[in-house]
């Protein structure tokens, strides 16, 4: 193995993934979220820097041509996982997670299975779109919790129609509410359209990726 700058870059965002969900293990919210946020942003900036580097300094490794889609997909089914079960359970997020990770498993397990055939399948540049607005969707929704809990944070000591009146402007607003759930709202609309626009790409890849490999399946 070559523990070139573009591997160690990959072999970072691959342990970035889990330490999204063990951020809510040791912390309170919104520091969680907060870390969260920061780990997979970063992460994300990583994923485009490792293929960038090896690119240009030709440094292009098995070990990261393996790395690479593993912790694509970890970095998104584990923040998937965490925003999921930290939401309502709201079908509008549940059912575009859902498309995204059947389809993560589905094509993890065909290229299992086609070897290394697989590597005759290349990747489409709505490939790679589709990860981008996966990344960009998960970092927006982590955005969202951020201002979820500074909004309550901020109301705390008051009582419902205090609230009211500052958010109405009848009372001022001491505290910054109004921002902060603008924020929250627009952070959470955005967050599921782009969601659905990672739902819709990651359906449109996985079924293309499958019609490629149907020559491959045939007895």
């Amino acid at each position: 193995m070559t523990w070139t700058i573009p591997n160690v870059l990959t072999t970072l965002r691959l342990l970035a993934a889990p330490a999204v969900a063990v951020m809510f293990l040791y912390f309170n919210r919104p520091w969680a979220d907060w870390f969260a946020l920061v780990l997979f942003v970063g992460a994300a900036v990583t994923d485009y820097f490792d293929g960038y580097l090896a690119r240009t300094w030709k440094q292009t490794t098995k070990l990261g041509a393996m790395l690479d889609p593993i912790a694509d997909k970890a970095m998104v089914v584990i923040a998937l996982m965490v925003i999921v079960g930290y939401s309502s359970m709201s079908p509008w997020l549940v059912l575009p997670a859902t498309v995204i990770l059947f389809r993560e498993v589905f094509v993890s397990g065909l290229r299992e299975f086609l070897g290394d055939t697989a590597g005759l399948l290349k990747v489409t540049k709505l490939a790679k779109w589709k990860t981008t607005a996966q990344m960009v969707a998960i970092a927006v929704l982590f955005a969202q919790g951020v201002f979820e809990h500074y909004l309550w944070a901020s109301t705390d000591g008051m009582d419902q129609p205090m609230v009211d009146a500052i958010l109405t402007g009848r009372e001022e607003d001491l505290h910054g509410l109004r921002w902060k759930l603008t924020g929250m709202i627009w952070s959470g609309h955005v967050g599921l359209w782009l969601l659905w626009l990672a739902a819709a790409l990651t359906l449109i890849t996985g079924v293309d990726y499958f019609r490629k490999s149907m020559p491959y399946l045939k007895d």
